[in-house]
């Protein structure tokens, strides 16, 4: 057994020591999500990009990793939404307003938000998968004057599922919004079918526009190959791989494809890299 007497505090990385964070905001989604609103010690602020992800301790219990959902403009605090899936994530939900968690991070390869610049975006966000590209669609609209035409797909299965309902109406004000949902209810009056459906009817400048596709791994298959007829090339194809992170620094394994760390290469990646990786996608 290691003799951890003779380990120098002094010497262990930041990235490995989480720090004591409180809980300023929780609020219920929906059934399974929960969001929080999260105040590091002294109020610093993150620093992160839209894309990257956090570990979040429940001392005693286990550490997750976490997509970051607000945007890097938002100061003071950092805003996650989180699925009760498992040990750490049904534990954080029985947390309240004033509890302490540990944060690590941020972590990883986010969305490449200077390279975007100049581009047309289209941003595909279905179920869970926007809460990582909500950080990058407000980002784009606090800059908008950056970016080319901001087009916005979200879909969800049923209206009761669908995230950020507060924003919808910022979103539609400041972007080319459209959502639709799988099975619709008594009161949606909106569009009525899987998130592809939304694809072939727009008009799009293809040599100017970049899509951006963050949802549930059976999403990409067919989100790709709607992108693929409607003229667009792997290049132009960004998507976001979080499933399966453990650690967030590179060392349990867990993400790793063939030589590739979702963790530290990613979880954002262009489409053109990683679509011959068979576990990818």
């Amino acid at each position: 057994m290691a003799d951890l007497s003779q380990i120098n505090i002094q010497e262990i990385p930041d990235s490995f020591v989480p720090m004591m964070s409180e809980l300023v905001r929780v609020e219920q989604f929906t059934e399974k999500e929960k969001y929080f609103e999260i105040k590091l010690p002294g109020g610093r602020d993150l620093g992160h990009q839209p894309g990257q992800f956090v570990e979040v301790s429940m001392f005693g219990i286990g550490e997750a990793p976490i997509s970051v959902s607000s945007s890097p403009g938002k100061k003071g605090t950092f805003e996650i939404v989180v699925r009760a899936v498992g040990d750490v994530s049904n534990a954080l939900h029985c947390m309240k307003v004033g509890d302490k968690v540990g944060i690590r991070g941020p972590f990883g390869k986010g969305f490449d938000v200077n390279e975007l610049k100049g581009k047309d975006l289209l941003f595909i966000g279905g179920g869970i998968g926007m809460v990582p590209l909500r950080s990058l669609v407000n980002y784009s609209i606090e800059n908008k004057k950056d970016y080319g035409r901001l087009i916005m797909l979200y879909g969800a299965k049923t209206p009761s599922e669908l995230l950020f309902k507060d924003e919808l109406q910022y979103w539609e004000k400041n972007t080319e919004y459209h959502v639709t949902v799988d099975r619709g209810d008594k009161d949606w009056k909106g569009n009525v079918g899987v998130i592809t459906t939304l694809i072939p009817p727009l008009q799009l400048d293809l040599k100017r526009t970049v899509a951006v596709v963050v949802g549930p791994p059976i999403m990409y298959k067919f989100a790709i190959m709607a992108l693929h007829s409607k003229g667009f090339a792997d290049e132009q194809i960004v998507v976001s791989l979080e499933r399966r992170m453990k650690c967030g620094i590179g060392k349990c394994g867990h993400c790793q494809i063939n030589h590739t760390y979702v963790c530290q290469d990613g979880p954002v990646f262009n489409y053109a890299k990683i679509r011959d990786m068979e576990e990818a996608i």
